[in-house]
């Protein structure tokens, strides 16, 4: 069963004391996102969004404006550090117990997978996007195989960000017939995925988790 908002703000207001400014205001936001997606059941598309918005506060941090790191390595970084810190494996306990065929069929999804659409908007050298998808298949099958939590992880999040932006930036229509099965799966994925990461963010105060964007300014 997946953590409740409930239960991540009674344990955030018992030792909050103890947490740097950085971290407390991450995990205070990523809370308030979290209760937002819990309020939102029943409709996927706002869950989903919501769900994202938590994990976003979670994990991004600010960056030099020259700095040429972009969505995928924030992303590697944060779950780097997040798979060392996991010592019980709720992580890949996640994984390889609760959703693996749920993960399976999310990755198996053409739709998610942005060379499909490169393709279908005419950008030149995506002709070749079933030879990448089924490329990309082997590669999480061959992770899977090995148990590479990290790797199973960052694909996963990948189909997840071009999910996202479709629904961000109006690419979908809200509660649509078409495509339901990637906007239920996936926030089903991250509604037990950003609990456990938060969590893990608490039991860790003494980590450098970054500066957030937008940090409070009286």
């Amino acid at each position: 069963m997946s953590l409740k908002f409930s239960e991540l703000k009674t344990k955030q207001r018992e030792i909050r004391s103890g947490f740097r400014e950085e971290l407390g205001l991450r995990v205070h936001r990523c809370l308030s996102w979290l209760d937002r997606a819990e309020q939102a059941e029943g409709d996927n598309d706002a869950v989903f969004l919501f769900l994202w918005v938590s994990f976003n506060a979670a994990y991004a941090e600010e960056i030099n404006d020259n700095a040429t790191f972009g969505e995928r390595s924030a992303f590697d970084g944060y779950f780097q550090k997040l798979i060392e810190l996991d010592s019980n494996n709720r992580i890949y306990d996640a994984i390889w117990q609760k959703f693996p065929q749920s993960i399976r069929v999310f990755l198996d999804n053409k739709y998610i997978f942005q060379p499909f659409w490169k393709h279908h908007n005419h950008m030149e050298g995506y002709n070749d996007w079933h030879e990448r998808f089924d490329a990309s298949k082997r590669r999480f099958n061959s992770a899977l195989a090995s148990k590479d939590t990290k790797v199973v992880l960052s694909m996963l999040f990948d189909r997840l960000y071009v999910l996202r932006n479709q629904l961000v930036h109006g690419g979908a229509t809200w509660n649509s017939s078409v495509n339901r099965d990637q906007v239920r799966d996936g926030a089903r994925i991250l509604g037990f995925l950003v609990p456990i990461f938060v969590d893990l963010m608490m039991d860790n105060p003494g980590e450098n988790w970054g500066l957030p964007y937008y940090p409070v300014v009286e």
